[in-house]
């Protein structure tokens, strides 16, 4: 029975995945072509990478309710960069990245020197980001050719160069997937081969045992939550060159889709821990129920049902199936 048990923990939501994709590819021809794989894998880049950047923080005992804010943050500072200023593409990204590194840095700052609570601090940022972003822009999306504030009409557009970054290809293989796989890799490269994947680790099992150890824990929380926000910033570039535009609304679902598919990452192979390839597989089965149940003509209000259920079964197989304690330490 305890064999059973086991196989079923280690492997039971990479069965589940794969017969989610056997059952739509058997019973819709469309959705098995290399096109709708893309098409599904591209779907999932920007959730993966929001995951692994919650991921991060979920590996040191905490949480971040701010990344969805700060993925439709990107997508505003790069809108206004191009649109507004009239600047290019490079400056655009240095301008996102740059957004996303000084919100990672007020969240370490609230957590490590103010003492706050994750959850709390995280999710003040996230009010005031949502609404600090609104208000350069009147309220308004952005996009070439709107009128601004002062009555002017804005110079500039969004760059080509930029949208490629969603439209682009190498080989066949879109951008996107190719940026969200370097992501995972290098997050799993950090987290399982290098010591300070396992200091962030240790810092999320026993915080204070860390310390006594002789682990800065403050300085190695500070780092887990400016990746974070790195990650959001990349996931943004990824979002607003998809849309086209400055959508004021983007971002809004990201936050429960990041942590849920964080969350997943645990139930993989066992582990009870968070994990960038279990995070990935979270993104992947997502995007392959979305994709398929968009194939039956259901409607798109039934998606969040279908995420609920996802999340449910893996942290069913994270903490009742399995005889191993989910590795993550609720934020303090």
């Amino acid at each position: 029975m305890d064999t059973v048990r086991d196989i079923v923990v280690k492997y039971g939501f990479i069965a589940v995945t794969i017969g989610f994709f056997v059952y739509f590819a058997v019973t819709e021809p469309a959705f098995a072509t290399s096109s709708s794989i893309f098409a599904m894998l591209k779907f999932a880049s920007v959730t993966a990478i929001l995951g692994i950047g919650v991921m991060f923080t979920m590996v040191v005992g905490g949480l971040d309710l701010s990344i969805g804010s700060t993925a439709g943050l990107s997508v505003q500072l790069a809108a206004m960069t191009m649109v507004f200023y009239n600047m290019n593409a490079g400056t655009a990204i240095v301008a996102v990245l740059l957004g996303g590194l000084v919100v990672g840095c007020l969240n370490a700052f609230l957590i490590v020197v103010c003492k706050i609570p994750d959850l709390l601090a995280t999710l003040a940022v996230m009010f005031v980001i949502q609404g600090a972003k609104l208000i350069p822009v009147n309220g308004q999306s952005v996009s070439g050719g709107m009128v601004r504030q002062d009555g002017t009409v804005a110079p500039g557009k969004f760059d080509p160069a930029f949208l490629k970054i969603d439209r682009g290809y190498l080989g066949p293989v879109p951008l996107p997937v190719v940026i969200m796989l370097v992501v995972v890799v290098v997050a799993w490269f950090i987290l399982a081969r290098t010591s300070w994947g396992r200091i962030l680790y240790a810092i999320g099992s026993n915080p204070d045992a860390a310390r006594l150890a002789g682990v800065r824990v403050g300085l190695h929380r500070a780092l887990a939550y400016i990746m974070c926000s790195l990650f959001a910033s990349v996931g943004g570039l990824i979002l607003v060159s998809r849309i086209g535009q400055g959508d004021v609304a983007a971002g809004s679902s990201s936050l429960l889709e990041a942590v849920a598919v964080a969350l997943v990452g645990t139930s993989v192979l066992g582990l009870a821990k968070p994990n960038a390839w279990g995070t990935l597989l979270g993104a992947l089965l997502i995007a392959i129920v979305l994709t398929g149940m968009n194939m039956k003509g259901l409607q798109y209000y039934h998606q969040d049902t279908a995420k609920g259920l996802v999340l449910l079964l893996a942290l069913l197989f994270s903490f009742t199936v399995s005889r191993r304690k989910a590795r993550y330490t609720p934020a303090t």
